[in-house]
């Protein structure tokens, strides 16, 4: 059952979404804190006697009117002030100083001088500077916030899919009830253009589905009798008339699709790599680099100025706004935080970011076969019908009407190459008649009735059983798809008292129709391609042929699976991806410089890896490479310039150039730290602007 309380969201998703929540709170607090601050600073500007000396002009006087800056300037102080004061204490008391720190420690200076000035020390105020830097620093935290809203919305976005009602089947009557009411095995209608409220099997109804929430793929999914259905899909409309689904509840709350989905969005936004951590030592640094700095210039500016004590203070409250590491902080995770959103909307669900950064360096690609680069279920490859049944119609509607008797026999069976056998009729829209007194023979195949005739779909070992006499074209040809891997069955008229062969039919695991451009992708980016398999060579080399792989490790034990990967390793590539779906996968996912796991797979080889790729799509690999090469650029620029503006930021803010004239002042200081982080979070958001191969 889903929690009351949780409506219709995921009860996983309030623990991925507790960030962005925390994230929206703090953008609200700045956004209004901004507005209210830049409202108290006009009278201080307007009565600062100091601005009013810069500027050259009288300004309105009147009795007490100089107390006015200190008034609102105090103001400001304690309400814009406060947030970075607290901020700066819970990282003191975390033992982790650095930015709110920084902060904290230039606006009580500028506080602490101004206010002995206002009760008699010699000197000049700055009040209106105290305002004007709180108010850009708070106008570059509603900023960042913003940026990093912007990039968590995915979370968001997730979890407004799901509905919070669903239509139960009571009996003949529908009844619209809370999805956090609903029970494992509950039935639940699901009309056109409705979202599905929960994660299902269909039991009645076929039907478009839109599962791109997922998978990233926009076109819609048939769905029939038996088919998956996952919760936050939409139902796009069917093909007969009302196109409703009747779906039967199998997973509810964590265990739904969409819950996981958000559960890896979540950890990996809040994993670190490589690049992160790096960043992070770097505004430690910056933060005890500032100290020395500021200690560096309150002494030079004593032992130069030792009778002008505000232009000591306003050098040592620049120094320490300027060197807030700002821009370093935002470098990393607003562009991790755009990296993982944009994969999960094309299906990519990065569970570790420190293997989405390494990807960039994959040089070997190793595919497993089945379930990977194939679909892991049987279908039918060729329709060969016997010679003497060709027909004045040509060999197109000679397949079909083979093709017609052969599902009309297997229409009742469970077995694959049954089902396979009419998924390819359906798939041709050949109509298959109806039989009658069905019978399976164990093994063997089945046998029924058509149209007066007695039809069996007959296995080789039957044939041979039966000494049913074959064809020298069926009898070259078996040996042909033999080679291949495929298995052979026949459809044998037993009506009269000599049984014949009408046709047969090939069936093998078929390949995944995007499984050549994904290895052509690849392969377009100088990326070595490799196929592993337990199957025989000649399945192999057949299923690489038509891939275009020419790297191929076929019979292979499940247990050997990862030395194949080790193997790899040790010829000197930079980093061996592996590409898989089962259990027997997972060590060989592990062993793996990167583990990527296919969707469809199974809850071990998913768990067992670092990427995985909901919608089952072997491309992903490349698109996932290709986000790892773009969003490790914009890294690179962003600590660039996160730590290349405090290069040039901390001279100038100690006043290396006053001989020359030049000065900066305490807020121009906050508007190149602000611009820098706006610099960073526009130069992440350009990712969003990324094009993929396909």
């Amino acid at each position: 059952m889903l929690d009351h309380d949780a409506h219709a969201h995921p009860s996983g998703a309030h623990g991925a979404m507790h960030d962005h929540d925390m994230h929206a709170m703090h953008h609200g607090n700045f956004k209004r804190l901004f507005w209210i601050n830049l409202i108290l600073a006009i009278p201080t500007l307007v009565f600062s006697t100091g601005l009013q000396g810069i500027l050259g002009l009288s300004g309105p006087r009147f009795d007490g009117s100089q107390w006015i800056p200190a008034i609102f300037g105090a103001m400001i102080f304690v309400l814009g002030g406060r947030v970075f004061l607290s901020g700066g204490i819970s990282e003191l008391r975390a033992k982790q100083p650095g930015m709110m720190t920084l902060i904290s420690l230039a606006i009580l200076v500028a506080f602490g001088y101004s206010l002995a000035v206002t009760f008699g020390l010699t000197g000049m105020d700055f009040w209106w500077e105290l305002a004007t830097l709180i108010v850009i620093m708070l106008l570059g935290h509603w900023i960042e916030m913003n940026a990093v809203m912007g990039a968590s919305d995915a979370l968001g976005e997730l979890a407004t899919l799901l509905p919070d009602e669903a239509e139960v089947l009571d009996g003949e009557q529908t009844i619209t009830v809370p999805v956090s009411s609903l029970s494992l095995g509950d039935l639940v209608m699901v009309r056109p253009g409705a979202a599905i409220p929960v994660d299902g099997e269909v039991v009645d109804g076929v039907s478009q589905v839109d599962e791109s929430l997922l998978t990233g793929e926009s076109a819609p999914v048939s769905k029939g009798l038996g088919a998956s259905v996952v919760a936050g899909s939409v139902n796009s409309g069917g093909n007969d008339e009302t196109g409703a689904l009747t779906v039967k509840v199998t997973k509810l709350g964590d265990d739904t699709a969409l819950a996981g989905v958000m559960r890896l969005v979540a950890e990996a936004q809040a994993s670190k790599s490589g690049a992160q951590l790096l960043a992070d030592r770097a505004a430690g640094w910056l933060f005890y680099l500032a100290l020395a700095s500021a200690a560096v210039t309150l002494v030079v500016w004593l032992l130069l100025r030792p009778g002008d004590p505000a232009f000591v203070a306003e050098r040592v409250v620049t120094v320490l706004v300027i060197a807030c590491p700002h821009a370093l902080g935002l470098a990393i995770p607003l562009v991790a935080q755009i990296t993982t959103a944009l994969g999960a909307r094309r299906g990519i669900l990065v569970r570790s970011r420190a293997a989405l950064e390494q990807a960039r360096d994959v040089d070997v690609v190793l595919f497993d076969k089945t379930g990977t680069l194939t679909t892991g279920t049987q279908g039918v490859i060729r329709v060969i019908p016997a010679p003497a049944a060709a027909s004045d119609d040509g060999d197109a509607a000679d397949e079909d009407r083979v093709l017609g008797l052969a599902a009309s026999v297997e229409a009742k069976s469970e077995h694959p190459i049954a089902r396979a056998i009419v998924a390819a009729a359906s798939e041709r829209k050949v109509v298959a008649g109806s039989a009658s007194t069905f019978s399976a023979l164990a093994g063997r195949g089945a046998t029924a009735t058509v149209a007066d005739r007695v039809l069996t779909m007959a296995s080789e070992r039957l044939v041979t059983e039966r000494g049913i006499h074959l064809d020298p074209l069926f009898v070259n040809e078996g040996r042909a798809l033999a080679e291949q891997g495929a298995s052979v069955v026949y459809l044998v008229d037993e009506t009269e008292a000599a049984p014949r062969a009408l046709a047969m039919f090939a069936l093998a695991d078929t390949v995944r129709p995007e499984s050549a451009e994904a290895v052509a992708l690849l392969r377009a980016r100088g990326i070595r391609v490799a196929m592993l398999t337990g199957d025989s060579h000649a399945v192999a080399n057949w299923v690489a042929a038509k891939l275009g792989i020419t790297e191929v490790f076929a019979e292979v034990l499940p247990g050997q699976k990862s030395e194949v990967v080790a193997r790899l390793q040790s010829e000197g590539s930079n980093r061996v991806a592996m590409v898989g779906d089962g259990v027997n996968d997972a060590p060989a996912l592990t062993r793996a410089d990167i583990g990527i796991a296919i969707g469809a797979g199974t809850d071990v080889a998913i768990e067992s890896a670092d990427v995985v790729l909901a919608s089952s799509d072997p491309r992903g690999v490349a698109d996932m490479i290709t986000l790892s090469r773009a969003s490790y650029r914009k890294m690179l620029q962003n600590l660039a310039w996160g730590t290349g503006y405090n290069v040039i930021g901390l001279p100038l803010a100690a006043g290396v150039l006053a001989g020359v004239g030049f000065v900066m002042p305490p807020a121009v200081g906050a508007a190149v730290m602000s611009v820098s982080t706006i610099v960073v979070a526009f130069n992440a958001q350009l990712l969003r602007r990324m094009r993929f191969r396909r």
